[in-house]
């Protein structure tokens, strides 16, 4: 079984406060975007596991989340299967693009066909929270949704469902540490004002009001993030000086995307910023 497994990107992002399990309240509005990874499922005839990637940024062994995704599955249902796992990799790691939590999801939608199980989504959602903030949010596989909680209790935007954006995506070669960031945000976190209405942003995107959307682009953890990593703040700049409006950085970093009007702006940045290889990675993406 070949599955795509898709991106996302926080086009709001507000950190509330902090709960007794460490973990963060937030109020976040994902968009799924067409940037995907490959997931192949192939059934085993004994019990094992097995994850395969050639990006040595994956773990491939129980830290995996499609490992753990697949193990949680088979202890819920009491299930002595199992199965290979290949996944081809396109969404780079630790980025904020929610590549492992998608793959995850990915997984359990997969396995939940191929092991021929009948799992309702409703059921599917609550095994995805346990594996991770995002899981949930690629289970309801809708291009918009506000995630509460965590980020796992997940309202699909059904205002939006006709909207489809273009983005440029630029990678800084780094990798985020999402803990420190928000340790830092715990001590710094009343530096940032917030003028920016979720709201207002979800009229803006239904409208298409390019001006009103980059006004209401927010993201609690970005003047963190850009403190501790000057890199994220080069792209930002980068973009900026091309002569887009609309950019955020997604999750904690390190990825900052820019919203344009159309596949031929993306295009045209795409290839200004593909030249410079000091800057990372490029990519283009669409709502998906």
């Amino acid at each position: 079984m070949i599955l795509k497994s898709y991106a996302k990107v926080n086009l709001f992002l507000q950190v509330l406060n902090k709960r007794p399990d460490n973990f963060h309240n937030l109020f976040t509005i994902f968009e799924r975007i067409d940037l995907c990874d490959e997931i192949i499922l192939k059934l085993r005839r004994d019990n094992l596991i097995r994850v395969i990637c050639k990006d040595p940024a994956v773990p491939v062994d129980q830290t995996n989340l499609c490992y753990y995704a697949t193990d949680l599955l088979r202890k819920r249902f009491k299930l002595n299967r199992g199965v290979d796992i290949t996944i081809k990799k396109n969404i780079p790691v630790g980025a904020g693009l929610g590549g492992g939590s998608g793959n995850a999801a990915t997984v359990l939608m997969g396995l939940n066909k191929l092991w021929k199980l009948n799992i309702s989504k409703e059921k599917l959602k609550v095994i995805a929270a346990k594996i991770g903030s995002d899981v949930a949010f690629f289970i309801y596989e809708t291009p918009f949704a506000q995630g509460l909680g965590r980020g796992e209790k997940i309202r699909p935007i059904r205002a939006l469902k006709k909207t489809k954006l273009w983005h440029v995506l630029l990678v800084p070669k780094l990798h985020v540490s999402t803990p420190l960031i928000y340790r830092k945000f715990d001590l710094y976190s009343k530096l940032t004002p917030q003028k920016q209405s979720a709201k207002m942003l979800i009229l803006a995107l239904k409208k298409t009001h390019f001006l009103q959307v980059s006004e209401n682009l927010f993201n609690s953890l970005e003047a963190i993030t850009i403190r501790l990593y000057p890199k994220v703040q080069r792209a930002k700049f980068e973009l900026e000086k091309l002569g887009v409006n609309a950019i955020l950085m997604s999750g904690s970093g390190s990825t900052v995307f820019g919203i344009v009007t159309s596949k031929k702006e993306a295009l045209f940045l795409y290839r200004k910023l593909v030249k410079n290889k000091s800057l990372g990675r490029v990519f283009i993406a669409r709502t998906v």
